[in-house]
């Protein structure tokens, strides 16, 4: 069962949901509009490996914005902090933003029950796109959950603001 807008800003103040910063204007009937950070990464290798930490930047989005080119993966954070120990959080494109053709973490789209941290969206552009600071890009529905609740206590939990890449390679046991 999805959570509509007015759920949402319940458990966030009896703090089932951890939405920070929260404001109750960027809800919608049944999601939480989210915001890019300022930080923003790429791998620098065309090829990347599985098994390996593969070679990665970190940059500013600048306030005149940053072009986004096809061809490429980028990760950026979320400027909000989001989380829950009771629900799902999953997290889309806005449809403002995949009407412009920029895919926003269509892979992955569920966090774990337990995880807490600014999210770090994947960013795909299918022709170039300008984007921004702060612009809002995705949105998070919540899910009730049925059965045992055991939360998440994995390599991505408490991310900071800045995106933080693939960690696979931490997991690999094929070599």
């Amino acid at each position: 069962m999805i959570l509509t807008g007015p759920e949402i800003h319940h458990r966030v103040t009896t703090k089932e949901i951890d939405i920070d910063p929260f404001d109750p204007g960027h809800l919608s009937p049944n999601s939480y509009d989210l915001h890019l950070g300022t930080s923003i990464g790429w791998y620098t290798r065309r090829d990347l490996d599985c098994a390996r930490d593969n070679p990665f930047e970190h940059h500013t989005i600048p306030a005149e914005g940053l072009v986004l080119s096809p061809g490429r993966i980028y990760l950026a954070s979320t400027a909000e902090r989001v989380g829950s120990d009771v629900f799902v959080p999953i997290i889309r494109a806005r449809s403002s933003m995949a009407r412009l053709g920029l895919f926003v973490h269509v892979t992955a789209d569920l966090i774990d029950i337990g995880s807490h941290g600014h999210l770090t969206l994947q960013l795909h552009a299918v022709q170039p796109v300008r984007i921004y600071p702060r612009l809002r890009v995705a949105q998070v529905t919540f899910w009730q959950v049925k059965g045992d609740i055991e939360l998440y206590c994995g390599k991505y939990q408490a991310t900071g603001e800045l995106p933080m890449p693939s960690q696979l390679h931490r997991d690999f046991r094929g070599r």
